[in-house]
């Protein structure tokens, strides 16, 4: 088993940066792809960045590129979601995953074994 717990959420005003961190325990961690997605009210659960076990590779919702940054340290065992210029429209709970071990990089939520709770982030405007 892994164990992702997340934080960092909040209540900001648009415009503002915030930084999401994702601590992970249990199985090992590097050798596994990790992601970040969101869930608004009343909609699904969306993808918004990945990256590969060794941090080389990311992969972002066009939503978010250039504006957010994934990025990981595998001596902490915790992933982080940079976010800059932030919008009312990103507005959600936001998730980190893990695949299993091997995994690639990847935006489909089934390809992810292990989720956290999740932490809220509200962007006022």
């Amino acid at each position: 088993q892994v164990q992702l717990v997340e934080s960092g959420g909040g209540l900001v005003q648009a415009g503002v940066s915030l930084r999401l961190s994702c601590a992970g325990s249990g199985r090992p961690f590097s050798n596994r792809a990790l992601g970040w997605f969101r869930q608004a009210p009343g909609k699904e659960r969306e993808f918004v960045a990945a990256i590969s076990g060794s941090g080389e590779i990311t992969y972002y919702a066009d939503s978010v590129k250039g504006r957010f940054t994934i990025s990981r340290d595998n001596a902490k065992n915790t992933m982080y979601l940079q976010m800059n210029s932030l919008k009312p429209e990103d507005t959600a709970v936001y998730y980190c995953a893990a695949t299993k071990f091997g995994g690639l990089p990847t935006n489909r939520k089934d390809e992810y074994n292990y989720w956290g709770q999740g932490t809220q982030v509200t962007v006022s405007s």
